[in-house]
């Protein structure tokens, strides 16, 4: 029996339950967050994937929801941004909850729908739901939220990032006022504190992370490459014999297949995951990879906080992340579960103002991979610059370039440049939009769940959500 977890006033079910799945002690997140959620307080926890989070809610959710008579209604609603975090917490609660006589569901898009109705239909307990298909099933009238008693917003940062908020407001103005609202972010930043100020009630926080740190297991390294030689040296790597099980994360869909079939080509056994793959193409490449059956598993950020698989090896970066968070977030996914790990991160001329971001964010210095035969001098020898930075650099200090990976021609002369009509000069002599040019930022989200939809991200508006929680009455 885990006696560490009993310390937390967990019932003997659940205690059960974590010793049949081989848990033996907590995790910080767990040890804060537990008590906190038994007794019925808001919570704004800030925690990073692999941290234990998911059990950090699901563990006093599965209790209180045991020790409340129920109604056949929702009586759980966990929002999360992906499909495979909705799996995996779905699976969790499944886990946990193995002694327990309370029922779950989990809905999402990318898959036929019949199925998902037909589970609602069976009056689940808990709901664990993606925005988009959550939102199209309540508009059918399959879905009633009016007996919410717990609400879940995880990985709220993420679902910012990717334009939910305006499904997310719409979501919780279904609910009951009083509910108990639990918000985990990786991140706290001004949008996150503002979401939690307008959905909160007094929440307590629970911090067992800072969002720049990574773990001492992990082994970072870089190998300075030219663009071109990336594909040579990713299969030269990844022949080694220390290589076990690969994660190799790319900037975008359309690189992600194409490095996947150059691997397969060389008969290296690779599949492709990312936002353009049907649900059920994305749950076998998941499954065989955790089996082992392929080796590498070539992916997009929309896996970065979404893939719970042990065993991975290397990290590898193809591309580096213009969020630096990203690359936290990425390289996260090796030495799991007590194990150690390496991530490696290619970064050709034009990525080194991004490596040298990455490397102020995390307060660390990558180890420099010198004895490799695509070796990039150019690259190394901007990395080592006084500074480290270029002329010009683009968005997120990245060097600019024309698309292709390679960098734009600078101006010549040193000539000053025209202020565009319309624009403002700041203190420094530089430019800087005017207002109405600010709030006309645009964005396109290209990852996550159905169409990509065009978001506000400058300036961030402060979400109102009209229906702040408040404790729910004691049953």
């Amino acid at each position: 029996m885990s006696t560490q977890f009993s310390s937390l006033n967990l019932e003997e079910k659940l205690l059960r339950a974590l010793d049949k799945a081989g848990y033996e002690q907590p995790t910080p997140i767990q040890q804060q967050a537990i008590p906190m959620v038994l007794e019925g307080q808001d919570l704004l926890a800030t925690a990073q994937t692999g941290t234990g989070k998911t059990a950090a809610f699901s563990l006093p959710i599965l209790q209180l929801l045991g020790e409340r008579k129920g109604r056949g209604r929702i009586r759980n609603l966990v929002l999360t941004p992906t499909r495979e975090l909705a799996l995996q917490i779905d699976e969790s609660f499944r886990t946990y909850g193995r002694y327990l006589s309370l029922k779950g569901a989990v809905i999402l898009g990318g898959v036929p729908a019949g199925a998902q109705i037909s589970a609602l239909r069976k009056k689940p307990d808990i709901l664990v739901a993606t925005p988009g298909r959550l939102l199209d099933l309540m508009s059918q009238g399959h879905v009633e939220l009016d007996q919410v008693e717990i609400l879940v917003l995880d990985e709220a940062d993420r679902m910012l990032d990717m334009g939910f908020i305006h499904d997310v407001r719409r979501i919780v103005g279904a609910l009951p006022k009083e509910r108990q609202t639990l918000l985990f972010s990786a991140t706290l930043s001004k949008e996150i504190t503002a979401l939690a100020a307008d959905m909160l009630h007094e929440p307590v926080r629970a911090e067992v992370t800072p969002p720049a740190s990574v773990s001492e297991r992990i082994e970072q390294r870089v190998l300075f490459v030219e663009q071109a030689g990336k594909r040579d040296l990713l299969a030269s790597v990844l022949k080694g014999d220390d290589v076990r099980r690969a994660l190799v994360f790319t900037r975008t869909k359309r690189r992600a297949n194409r490095v996947m079939k150059q691997l397969s080509n060389q008969g290296i056994r690779a599949d492709a995951i990312h936002a353009d793959k049907t649900q059920g193409a994305r749950q076998r490449a998941l499954a065989q990879f955790d089996r082992g059956r392929i080796k590498v598993l070539v992916a997009t950020d929309i896996v970065a906080r979404g893939i719970d698989v042990e065993g991975i090896s290397h990290v590898i970066n193809y591309d580096l992340p213009n969020d630096r968070e990203s690359y936290v977030h990425r390289i996260g996914r090796t030495a799991r579960a007590g194990a150690e790990g390496i991530a490696l991160s290619f970064c050709a001329a034009e990525e080194v103002e991004i490596l040298q971001g990455i490397e102020r964010f995390t307060g660390a210095k990558l180890t420099v991979v010198e004895d490799h035969e695509y070796r990039s001098h150019s690259a190394e020898r901007k990395h080592q610059q006084p500074g480290g930075q270029s002329r010009r650099g683009g968005r997120n200090g990245a060097a600019k370039n024309n698309g292709n990976g390679a960098p734009t021609a600078k101006r010549s002369g040193g000539k000053q440049r025209r202020r565009p009509q319309g624009s403002t000069p700041n203190q420094a002599g530089g430019e800087r939009p005017t207002a109405a040019k600010r709030r006309g930022k645009r964005r396109k989200a290209t990852e996550g769940e159905g169409p990509g939809r065009v978001v506000d991200v400058a300036p961030a508006p402060r979400a109102s959500f009209g229906r702040r929680s408040r404790p729910a009455a004691v049953r």
